[in-house]
């Protein structure tokens, strides 16, 4: 009997041992993973792609797990750090006994050895990620998460797809992609989705130059140009072609006529877009060029957008010269795509962020603040464009989203990325050339060695931008911060007080960016160096003495600055199409469906008191066939039979002219929908009170009015009856 104990202490101290070479070894790796990803921690990822570029894009190895579990199960806890920095725990606890029962080693507890608790490191699904894939492995070890590369059998925290939401099926967690997204960008659909906003408000959106759905508007194109040019024979205008599906430059050629558009065919099979083209650019060093600005949308309902802080200037490679029937073929003149530029012989690779055929967006503000060009109001331009451009598309994505997550069915949330391509004219005024779904995000281009022989390199210019936004992204999407906020509430606490939000270093009726993208401009030759404070990479100790981690405390500030709802105020008003893209979801009728029934038309007009003696029910019957038939003609998509969101706006445009005639289009439009709310807001509330009624067992106390019935069921509860103005404006809509 006396050899159980000793036979228990020798297994409990083989077993603590056991621990000890397990920590060392972790702790070993560890200190060689630290030292890869510490540049890019502190804000400076160029350096490591510079000191060691394989390293910077190779995915660190994974400590050996002896006995583990999967990796990044919630079960996995945090270790007692034995420096500044602490990494997710993959080993044996590292000092003391272990609470263990009997033989093994198991974890029973999620508290750390020193009292405190650890939250588990965020997961992340990579296995779908794509061209974007060494950028996020940088971003994830630079915030000490955890990925999975080949997928995982259990549920990860952030799915990161590559082309679009249906890369695979998700069921919960968040993915990067909106359903819907990719269509909504495409050439057709974004200039129908500004147009609605153009005959809305045409001064709010003239920065999406006038175009021309091919094949459809071919006659009418001709046509309006014809016309245009008997009024004035001196005009010789320029338009560019551009397939609808088309990517990085394919397909786009420019024309100086109608007539010479390409029509052996490819227009039935391959439909585009025919736009003015923007004649007299903004040139640096005699170039023309572009910008594209990274835009997150993190989430629809409600509608929240980020920008940010810097971009990428894409070059021509070619001295830019007006259109002329001579150039006109010419594509390194007159086409900044960067897939197309990178094949001329004249496209130069830098280091630089400020030289070469692509440099960073702020180079070129701090080039021209240099000038004395006002950069606050170029921001507040861009600013404002974007958040135009994301109220015009969110309309149709809601009814994307509904048809993939119906409402009260359990789903993933979205967010995504999207690349804006914006043009500065000579003026400075921003145009809005596409939105991207998926903008590149590589961060190295192809050298040629020999002919027909390639190797990646890196692109120092694409890893400073790319690497922030995806990092970034990462951090506002962050599902455990604010658990782990109330664990380290002290650190978390210091920082805010330290680090005021953007929103309150700048006055909230000025739209532009914080200086921030100018300063950070001004390395011409030099990489970026964040100088850190001090007091930010410190670890707040505790009175015990023992130390807490701040996932925080070593990345730098936030590179994506919030636009919406910062400036809700100023553009809330344009959000009319959004209001009555939630009338056409209410009487969509079954869940999962993107188009409107006949019978739910009818409902629609019934329910919002729209039919009368100059509108009967077969007027509306007609008017739903006609618009019906003629948008199904239009769409690619024949899967479904129904009324479309546009067939609908456009069927809402012509109720609204009717009844509000003496009115601009976006009054009627705003006078029509606050009439049908107002009608919907009685219905529910008259359906409400019955419900009640139902479950107490008694008839509702009036059979009147609905208001009247409202009014009475509340006072009988003791409240205030509802106000009678239910209007937000155009009270005369009532009348």
């Amino acid at each position: 009997m006396a050899l159980a104990p000793a036979l228990s202490a020798m297994q409990r101290g083989g077993c603590e041992s056991e621990s000890a070479a397990g920590w060392e070894a972790a702790a070993a790796e560890e200190e060689e993973e630290q030292g890869r990803v510490d540049a890019g921690g502190s804000g400076e990822p160029e350096r490591t792609a510079r000191e060691e570029p394989a390293k910077a894009r190779a995915p660190a190895p994974a400590p050996a797990q002896p006995g583990a579990a999967e990796e990044g199960d919630a079960r996995v806890l945090r270790r007692s750090p034995p420096g500044p920095s602490a990494e997710p725990a993959q080993g044996p606890w590292s000092h003391g006994k272990p609470r263990s029962r009997g033989r093994s080693c198991k974890r029973s507890s999620g508290r750390a050895a020193d009292g405190y608790h650890f939250v588990r490191p965020v997961t992340v699904d990579s296995s779908k990620a794509r061209t974007s894939l060494d950028a996020l492995k940088i971003s994830i070890r630079q915030l000490k998460w955890k990925e999975f590369p080949f997928g995982r059998r259990l549920p990860c925290d952030i799915y990161w797809h590559g082309v679009s939401f249906h890369d695979s099926d998700i069921f919960s967690g968040q993915v990067n992609k909106f359903p819907g997204m990719t269509e909504m960008v495409r050439k057709i659909t974004l200039s129908r989705a500004v147009r609605i906003m153009q005959n809305l408000f045409p001064e709010e959106y003239n920065f999406y130059p006038r175009s021309w759905i091919l094949p459809d508007e071919l006659q009418l194109f001709a046509a309006q140009v014809q016309m245009v040019k008997d009024d004035d024979p001196s005009w010789k205008p320029t338009f560019i072609v551009k397939p609808d599906s088309g990517c990085q430059g394919d397909g786009i050629y420019l024309i100086k006529d109608p007539n010479d558009i390409r029509l052996s065919g490819t227009l039935q099979r391959r439909p585009a877009v025919v736009q003015e083209y923007i004649c007299k650019p903004l040139l640096i060093d005699k170039l023309k060029f572009d910008i594209r600005l990274y835009v997150l949308l993190k989430s629809l309902e409600p509608l929240e957008i980020y920008v940010a802080k810097d971009g990428l200037s894409r070059f021509c490679t070619e001295p830019y010269q007006e259109p002329t029937p001579r150039n006109l073929r010419h594509i390194f003149m007159h086409l900044t795509n960067y897939s197309l530029n990178i094949h001329s012989g004249h496209f130069v690779h830098s280091d630089s962020t400020s030289t070469g055929s692509k440099r960073t967006f702020s180079s070129v503000l701090y080039r021209l603040s240099s000038k004395g060009v006002d950069i606050k109001k170029v921001w507040s331009d861009i600013i404002s464009l974007v958040i135009k451009t994301v109220i015009a598309l969110t309309p149709e994505l809601k009814v994307f989203y509904q048809s993939d997550i119906p409402a009260g069915r359990p789903g993933p949330t979205c967010f995504q990325i999207l690349g804006f391509d914006i043009l500065l004219m000579k003026n400075l005024k921003p145009i809005l050339l596409e939105v991207n779904a998926n903008p590149s995000m590589r961060i190295e281009h192809e050298r040629e060695l020999s002919p027909g022989v390639f190797e990646n390199v890196p692109s120092l210019v694409d890893e400073e931008v790319k690497v922030a936004v995806i990092r970034d992204t990462l951090r506002l999407m962050d599902p455990l911060k604010k658990k782990r906020e109330s664990h380290f509430p002290d650190l978390y606490m210091d920082r805010k007080h330290r680090f005021p939000l953007g929103s309150d270093r700048l006055p909230s009726a000025k739209l532009h960016l914080s200086k921030l993208s100018i300063v950070r401009s001004q390395q011409l030759e030099k990489p970026l160096a964040r100088k850190e404070d001090p007091s930010d990479s410190d670890l707040a100790s505790s009175s015990d003495g023992s130390s807490k981690p701040n996932p925080d405390a070593q990345l730098p500030s936030i590179c994506l600055k919030q636009v919406f709802p910062k400036y809700a105020k100023q553009f809330n008003y344009l959000r009319l199409v959004d209001r009555m893209a939630n009338l056409f979801i209410r009487f969509l009728g079954i869940k999962g469906t993107m188009k409107l029934g006949p019978t739910g038309f009818r409902t629609f007009i019934r329910n919002c008191k729209l039919s009368s003696s100059s509108l009967s029910m077969a007027a509306v019957d007609i008017l739903y066939i006609d618009i019906t038939r003629r948008w199904n003609s239009m769409t690619m998509d024949q899967r479904d039979s129904g009324m479309c969101l546009q067939a609908f706006i456009e069927a809402f445009f012509f109720l609204a002219q009717r009844k509000f005639k003496m009115l601009p289009l976006h009054e009627q439009v705003a006078s029509l929908i606050d009439l049908c709310e107002y009608h919907l807001s009685l219905l529910d509330e008259k359906r409400l009170v019955c419900g009640r009624s139902g479950r107490l067992g008694v008839r509702p106390p009036y059979s009147g009015t609905a208001q009247e019935a409202t009014a009475a069921a509340l006072l009988a509860e003791g409240s205030a009856p509802p106000c009678p103005d239910r209007l937000s404006h155009s009270r005369h809509a009532l009348s």
